[in-house]
């Protein structure tokens, strides 16, 4: 196999930290923090460390609050009890020589009353999402959020830099802001789930405004080289969301601004769905985009191995970050380099808990010792 693959070829993100790699692992929300304080333990220890080869590990969504979570058993960054269990991650992650990045998150509308007591999710306005929440009881129908108060959003922007301090005490190599996916960041984004008409509504800077408030918070207890952000410019018609003419120019603005900083990445998607026969959505997001940031660029969803080197190569992305295919195989570097056969990941145990579908998919060297 040709292992001068743009894949494999080191990268040094800004602040200096030097990544052995560009294939990173997604962040993908996996559901075992089954415990009363949602906190990681020895489970999340072995998963993460096994996949320690990839240049850059970034974590599941770990919500910021109690009020930010929105799904079952998904581990949190806001108490000392999530603090202490993540350290033990990171310690595991760097024992074997890997790098790791925390996503924070607050999924906004995408809740509901059962994780809060009876009270409703929060949300930029009062729009129902028309989706659907894992509940301790199964999946519901989503509601009607409440809209949040200029109060509630100051602590939120307080909550996600509370988040960042407690990724740095947990020995996080850096975070991730999780601003995508039809979550709370990107509801504010977006005119059609967004109708405040305050300062934080209306124009394409006011909708951003949330997202450059947390940043500027976030420098506070960090550096700035240690953040980095995702992005999800082209989705339409999942969690929640739906784009309009604005949608474009929104993240075109979010991205150029984003040159002000000098943030360790930025984190796009390809759309999740085909958007090819609406005009004002792109169907090339890396291609787009990748003229309009000066800093390193990660692309996501739909690429293979072939696919992959090819982002790079023709210069529209300097890493892939790599969902699915780092379910069923921890070792997903080595099977790139080797060109062994990928195993296929079991949809039926993704967010269940325990070890099934999550620390006992075998690497190659296992296989062959078995």
């Amino acid at each position: 196999m040709n292992n001068d693959q743009a894949l494999l070829k080191p990268i040094t993100l800004a602040g200096g930290l030097e990544l052995k790699n560009r294939i990173w692992m997604a962040p993908m929300t996996r559901s075992r923090a089954d415990n009363p304080e949602n906190k990681p333990f020895e489970i999340h220890e072995i998963y993460y460390a096994q996949r320690a080869t990839a240049g850059l590990i970034i974590t599941e969504g770990s919500q910021v609050s109690k009020e930010g979570v929105g799904y079952i058993n998904t581990p949190g960054i806001y108490s000392e009890e999530q603090v202490e269990g993540w350290k033990g991650v990171t310690k595991a992650v760097h024992e074997a020589e890997g790098k790791i990045f925390i996503q924070i998150w607050h999924v906004g509308r995408i809740s509901h009353p059962d994780f809060h007591d009876g009270d409703l999710p929060v949300a930029p306005s009062a729009i129902n999402p028309n989706e659907k929440s894992f509940t301790p009881e199964g999946f519901k129908e989503t509601v009607t959020p409440k809209a949040m108060t200029l109060e509630e959003i100051k602590q939120t922007i307080q909550d996600f830099k509370n988040a960042g301090k407690n990724a740095m005490e947990a020995g996080f190599d850096g975070i991730e802001i999780h601003s995508s996916n039809g979550y709370l960041l990107h509801q504010f984004f977006n005119g059609t789930s967004n109708v405040r008409t305050d300062e934080y509504g209306g124009s394409i800077e006011n909708r951003a405004k949330i997202l450059f408030e947390i940043i500027d918070a976030l420098k506070e207890v960090m550096p700035e080289q240690k953040i980095g952000l995702r992005l999800n410019p082209s989705l339409n018609g999942v969690f929640g969301m739906t784009a309009d003419e604005e949608t474009i120019p929104t993240f075109e603005y979010i991205v150029k601004k984003l040159n002000d900083y000098d943030l360790a990445y930025l984190h796009l998607s390809e759309p999740f769905t085909d958007v090819s026969d609406i005009p004002y959505l792109v169907s090339h997001i890396a291609k787009h985009f990748r003229p309009l940031y000066k800093g390193t660029l990660v692309i996501n969803a739909g690429f293979d191995q072939e696919k992959g080197n090819k982002v790079i190569e023709d210069g529209e992305a300097d890493a892939v970050a790599y969902a699915t295919h780092y379910i069923s195989n921890p070792d997903l570097v080595e099977r790139f380099e080797s060109g062994a056969k990928l195993a296929k990941p079991d949809k039926d145990t993704f967010y269940t808990p325990g070890e099934k579908g999550y620390t006992d998919y075998p690497s190659l060297e296992e296989i062959k010792v078995g």
